[in-house]
């Protein structure tokens, strides 16, 4: 594909209009009902989500793929993850955080911002142990974001927890191994609209408050 070709690729949004009379006083079950309508549309993998951390030392941000888990007590996003991966550590040293969605098929995106905590040790243990059993050997054996030979040393770990805990299951959660939760204190609702005058709306709520502000803002 050439770089015109690349340029002139677009898409006109005309589904549906995000109003300020039509949306829910709460982010979280506003952002919740969206994602019921994801599901119920059966996009592929609703789900999903980009998280954004940075690394304090650089200044440089990183981005990957992760799955939504949950919406603890309606007030904060749950996703697992190895408390030793790049995102773990960058975590750990910098706890703040940023999630989007977007689901293309409804011409959605959300963006979610806040401070991320560690889950309760009791949920990552029951969902770690909700798992498929390959799922849980899988998260012993890979010591993620680290450098390793080639695949033949992933598959060697694989087969080594495999023999470890043989006739064993569900298998114990790994140390490194466990939740986080992003209490948000922003959320950006996005809608796609013709002539790229998309509607945004954004609930923000300052840190140690509980009502929601809603703003619009200018696509």
């Amino acid at each position: 594909m050439t770089d015109s070709e690349l340029a002139a690729l677009r898409q006109t949004y005309a589904q549906r209009t995000l109003l300020e009379a039509d949306v829910r006083p709460d982010a979280v079950q506003q952002f919740r009902q969206w994602l019921d309508e994801a599901v119920a549309a059966q996009l592929p993998e609703p789900a999903a989500l980009t998280l954004a951390t940075v690394d304090v030392a650089t200044g440089q941000p990183s981005q990957r793929v992760v799955l939504l888990k949950g919406l603890p007590d309606d007030a904060g996003f749950l996703f697992y993850t190895n408390y030793d991966s790049q995102k773990g550590r960058e975590l750990a040293a910098q706890p703040l955080a940023a999630l989007n969605f977007f689901w293309p098929g409804l011409e959605r995106q959300v963006r979610v911002e806040g401070r991320v905590e560690k889950a309760p040790e009791h949920l990552s243990t029951e969902y770690f142990q909700s798992r498929p059993r390959s799922s849980q050997v899988g998260a012993w054996a890979s010591p993620q974001s680290q450098p390793i030979a080639g695949r033949e040393e992933l598959e060697a770990r694989e087969h080594e927890i495999e023999a470890r805990f043989e006739g064993q299951s569900p298998l114990p959660r790994p140390p490194h191994w466990g939740g986080y939760i992003l209490r948000p204190t922003r959320i950006e609702f996005w809608q796609g609209r013709p002539s790229r005058l998309h509607d945004r709306l954004v609930y923000e709520r300052p840190v140690g408050t509980q009502a929601w502000k809603i703003s619009r803002l200018a696509p």
